[in-house]
């Protein structure tokens, strides 16, 4: 198990944070503006992206990974790869998708290339910790660990497909664009891995 960590790193200058710190801007200009100034050499607001994403797909790769080190290095691999290839990005809009196709597929290599693991990083009940009701803490704490780890019993793509509409709300269609497969595929892997884990975790009903 590795030892719980935050993540503080620099991408094209700008500080980037994995940890609990971590959170989600959401106003101010929308994603096109943001990446059309990022391209034109804005340092300010490719930070702002990197804000307001970094979270989502940190928290992405925790889940596919159950690795705080693998999802830290994937999280700024993710943004660093954004940064080098601003002026390939031509669909301004569609800045938040690539960000999830990127960081989906450089997890799902990391699970091609690694040993199936059950081992669970303490920082997977880090959002659950801080509750106020220590009973309620504990046992929404014990409910994700149990659900990390059946996770990690689901095939990568399953794995995948569940988190990507269970954790992120994307829709059918986006998550067969960012897998590259069919929307039929995804709602066929969605609904074995549901049963799935509807089985492992039976005793929380």
């Amino acid at each position: 198990m590795q030892q719980q960590t935050t993540g503080a790193r620099s991408v094209a200058g700008v500080r980037t944070t994995t940890g609990q710190g971590a959170t989600a801007i959401d106003a101010g200009p929308d994603d096109a503006t943001l990446v059309v100034r990022a391209r034109e050499g804005d340092p300010a607001a490719f930070e702002v992206l990197v804000r307001r994403y970094q979270r989502r797909i940190y928290q992405l790769a925790l889940r596919m990974t159950a690795s705080t080190g693998d999802a830290e290095d994937i999280t700024q691999e993710v943004f660093l790869t954004a940064w080098r290839r601003l002026p390939e990005i031509r669909q301004e809009a569609a800045f938040v998708g690539w960000l999830y196709r990127t960081a989906t597929n450089r997890c799902l290599n990391l699970l091609r290339r690694r040993r199936p693991t059950a081992e669970l990083d303490e920082t997977t009940t880090a959002d659950v910790s801080s509750s106020e009701d220590p009973q309620r803490s504990t046992e929404a704490t014990e409910q994700l660990v149990a659900l990390s780890a059946a996770l990690t019993t689901l095939t990568p793509q399953q794995r995948a497909v569940w988190l990507l509409r269970e954790a992120h709300g994307r829709s059918y269609d986006e998550i067969a664009r960012l897998l590259d497969t069919t929307p039929h595929a995804v709602r066929g892997r969605l609904a074995r891995a549901r049963v799935h884990l509807a089985e492992v975790m039976q005793s929380w009903r």
